[in-house]
């Protein structure tokens, strides 16, 4: 466990421009740096990083928060890693908190298989470079694939000799254990005898399996040798540091295309991987050959919510979409399914067609998955009524996997042009399926013709409602310190008892007049996470501390942090405007928050004053005995709307 103390030193040392600078162009911008968006394509910057307070933002895809919320969006580091890295580039000894000697001795062994993974790597790399037989079988079989020298280089591709034991005497004579030899499966002992190591891959092609963060975890190994009784692929066993259902091959290699492109394409070998990343398509790992897996949809899920799986168009190819298309939808992940020509795998196939050839075929021929399957057991049905009804019966149970109720009706309605089968009949069907499932009950409520998400489910976010708290907060975490002038509608009666409004003009800190008039309405923020932010920046600023509202941005809560610095740079945008560039000069920030403040408050009371009508209007339709009193609350409330929609406008 990294110690407190060195993860503070590592904050206070790092400069978020400087961090970014190794890998974004930045330009300087005004007490800002600039620069083209590295999470997506774009040809006018919209990326921004703040020297003062030591926050980015990228407009175009929605993320930001602070350096190690970058090194975590962009190089994909856990958090941890990205401390290390930070620590490692400021020159900052990293100290350890004390553990266990369970622990110590487990983590111990584990960075030792690494380290033993690591040599493995290098050794399966020299003997393919540099010995005759590495030259002769190895290289030359690469080269027959169509590798070149770089990519084969790029994914550290090697050879392990045909004599059983060259690399467990290379890994002895450099000190390691056999113990982590045999942890690893690199070594096969033999007897229980020292005198008897058995290399396991022995006489293959090495493709090194990485981890996110590019250590090598373990190794896939072909074989060359036409025995018949000898497995074409071998992979490492389960160890401590390498789990092959929570594994991808390539995805070190690929995690920044697949962020940047937004898409992941998803095949089965490695040599798939391989030619189709030296042919441009760079967004694409392989499950290894094992079927895919909960786990390894989850990594691809960290880096894009949009999959296309490409398969061979032969049986078995086609049996293996069908089985991972369900546990995709399960995440919530988007699917396509793309099938190639007979007789040709992606490997073949990018080997054959220049990369403009090979996006265009991608493009046109990646199907949704309803249009997938019904098209490929249609081809089977022959116009069979029943056949016809069990896929039908076999689509809705996919739909059914599917955690988004609105995607849910989207995919049934598609399920219902496509099967040319009525939506009430279809609707009504996957009602019946859930309910023998006892799937999501409380959840979703089918009618004949739509799918609704219950009203009860908390998570679904009113947008204006959210929005407006969204809008508060960014104003207290910029300028709740600030003085600020306000126009407040004051009451008064006059000496006939005719009642007066007037407007007077107040002034006070930001946070006073936003926690004054939230508490004398008695509102409460409806998202969790505005409403923390809220709480504990009320705190910071009744105490005065400065300090307090940095660890905001500096908290080892990513979600929390990467909250407040989008919700920082969203209010300097809502000023900025790029007006600079255009010539005109607009007033200062502070001239314009007092109207700011009143115009959010406001806009919030009107919309919670709208829900409480919409509210009142659904019971009067119920409730047929309590008319006249829900009739005058809606003439109350509309009443005191009125008088809110005055203000508001003359804020405007």
């Amino acid at each position: 466990m990294i110690n407190k103390t060195t993860i503070d030193l590592v904050y206070e040392a790092s400069r978020v421009e400087e961090v970014i600078g190794d890998f974004v162009v930045l330009k300087k911008s005004g007490a800002n740096f600039k620069g083209l968006s590295p999470f997506s394509k774009e040809k006018t910057p919209s990326f921004m990083v703040s020297p003062v307070k030591q926050i980015w933002k990228d407009f175009s895809s929605g993320k930001g928060g602070n350096v190690v919320a970058f090194l975590m969006e962009h190089e994909h580091y856990t958090y941890p890693e990205a401390i290390r890295y930070l620590a490692k580039k400021y020159s900052i000894e990293v100290e350890e908190t004390q553990q266990t000697a369970e622990q110590k001795l487990f983590n111990d062994d584990r960075e030792s298989m690494y380290l033993l993974s690591s040599f493995a790597s290098s050794f399966f790399k020299n003997e393919l470079w540099e010995t005759k037989e590495g030259k002769s079988i190895g290289y030359s079989y690469f080269k027959e694939r169509g590798f070149s020298d770089e990519t084969i280089n790029f994914f550290k591709l090697g050879y392990s000799p045909e004599k059983s034991n060259s690399f467990s005497k290379a890994a002895l004579k450099n000190s390691y254990k056999l113990d982590f030899m045999t942890k690893t499966g690199l070594v096969i002992l033999k007897n229980d005898s020292r005198e008897n190591l058995i290399d396991r891959f022995r006489g293959r092609v090495i493709f090194p399996i990485r981890s996110m963060s590019g250590r090598v975890q373990g190794f896939g190994g072909r074989s060359l040798s036409s025995y018949k009784k000898t497995a074409k692929y071998i992979n490492s066993p389960e160890s401590d540091i390498y789990h092959k259902s929570k594994v991808l091959y390539g995805l070190y290699e690929a995690k920044q295309s697949i962020a940047k492109e937004d898409l992941c394409f998803l095949v089965e070998g490695y040599t798939d991987v391989i030619q189709m990343h030296q042919s441009g398509i760079k967004n694409i790992v392989s499950s290894s050959g094992t079927a895919l897996t909960s786990d390894q949809i989850r990594l691809i899920k960290r880096l894009t919510s949009n999959i296309v799986v490409l398969f061979d168009s032969d049986p078995a190819g086609i049996r293996a979409a069908l089985r991972g298309i369900d546990l995709i939808l399960e995440q919530g992940i988007n699917v396509k399914v793309c099938t190639f020509p007979g007789g040709e795998d992606p490997d073949s196939f990018a080997k054959k067609n220049s990369l403009s050839s090979l996006k265009q075929f991608l493009d046109k021929n990646s199907k949704d998955f309803i249009q997938f399957k019904s098209q490929l057991l249609l081809e089977d049905s022959n116009n069979d009524p029943i056949k016809k009804t069990t896929i039908v019966r076999d689509i809705i149970e996919s739909i059914s996997r599917i955690p988004d109720p609105i995607k849910q009706e989207f995919y049934l309605k598609s399920c219902s042009e496509t099967m040319g089968i009525s939506e009430e009949v279809l609707f009504s069907s996957f009602a019946q399926y859930l309910n023998n499932k006892s799937r999501n009950k409380s959840k979703i409520k089918l009618t004949s013709n739509k799918v609704l998400v219950n009203k009860n489910d908390k998570s679904i976010k009113n947008n204006d409602s959210y929005n407006l708290e969204k809008q508060i907060i960014s104003i207290l975490l910029q300028y709740g310190h600030l003085d600020a002038e306000y126009e407040d509608l004051v009451i008064k009666t006059n000496e006939n008892g005719d009642i007066l409004e007037e407007f007077e003009k107040i002034k006070s800190k930001v946070y006073e007049k936003i926690f004054l008039d939230l508490q004398e309405d008695e509102i409460e923020f409806a998202n969790p996470i505005f409403r923390e932010l809220f709480t504990k920046l009320i705190s910071a600023y009744q105490i005065n501390s400065d300090s307090a509202i940095n660890k905001l941005i500096f908290s080892e809560n990513k979600e929390l942090s990467s909250m407040v610095a989008d919700l920082i740079m969203e209010t300097e945008k809502y000023f900025l405007h790029s007006w600079e560039t255009k010539n005109i000069f607009v007033k200062s920030k502070t001239h314009e928050i007092g109207q700011l403040v009143s115009e959010t408050i406001l806009a919030l009371r009107k919309n919670l004053i709208n829900e409480k009508i919409n509210g009142l209007k659904k019971n009067l339709i119920i409730e047929s005995s309590n008319n006249n009193k829900l009739l005058e609350d809606i003439i109350n409330y509309n009443m005191l709307k009125k008088i809110v929609s005055n203000k508001l406008n003359r804020v405007l």
